[in-house]
């Protein structure tokens, strides 16, 4: 009898961890997110050149080839790696500058830095870039423990 009894408590333990275990599974959330990438290489193409992002929401981060990120709007702070023969600016010069992504579901964003070829740009003068969106387009998201802020 007592054997009994105690087989029952175990059985009825495994059915509720079972069902627990199922349930958990069964409720995966679906987050909106989309993904804003620093990876490709325009490679000068229409005075394009990559970035390196430096901080996210004005916080510092470890750059990555892509952050996925819930649907929201976001600031990147990004810094140049234009190797242009025409670049005579300083290296002193050569400081970050922030790009706004206004993060869509499902979408891709590549990040970039425009070299301004409107004119010469030497000396300490700044204003020879600028961050930008280069590329968008649509690209399944799937959040995961991936997802920055999470």
């Amino acid at each position: 009898m007592w054997l009994r009894a105690k087989s029952f408590k175990l059985l009825g333990f495994v059915a509720s961890i079972s069902l627990l275990l199922t349930s958990c599974a069964s409720q995966v959330e679906y987050a909106p997110c989309g993904v804003v990438a620093a990876f490709k290489n325009p490679a000068g193409e229409d005075s394009y050149y990559r970035a390196v992002v430096t901080h996210l929401n004005g916080m510092p981060v470890i750059s990555r080839p892509y952050y996925i990120l819930p649907v929201g709007e976001y600031e990147f702070t990004l810094a140049e790696l234009i190797s242009a023969p025409q670049l005579k600016v300083s290296l002193s010069a050569r400081g970050t500058k922030t790009v706004t992504v206004i993060v869509e579901d499902d979408t891709r964003y590549h990040l970039a830095a425009k070299f301004k070829t409107d004119k010469i740009y030497a000396g300490k003068n700044s204003d020879y870039w600028q961050a930008v969106v280069w590329q968008q387009e649509s690209y399944q998201c799937e959040a995961s423990s991936q997802l920055v802020g999470n």
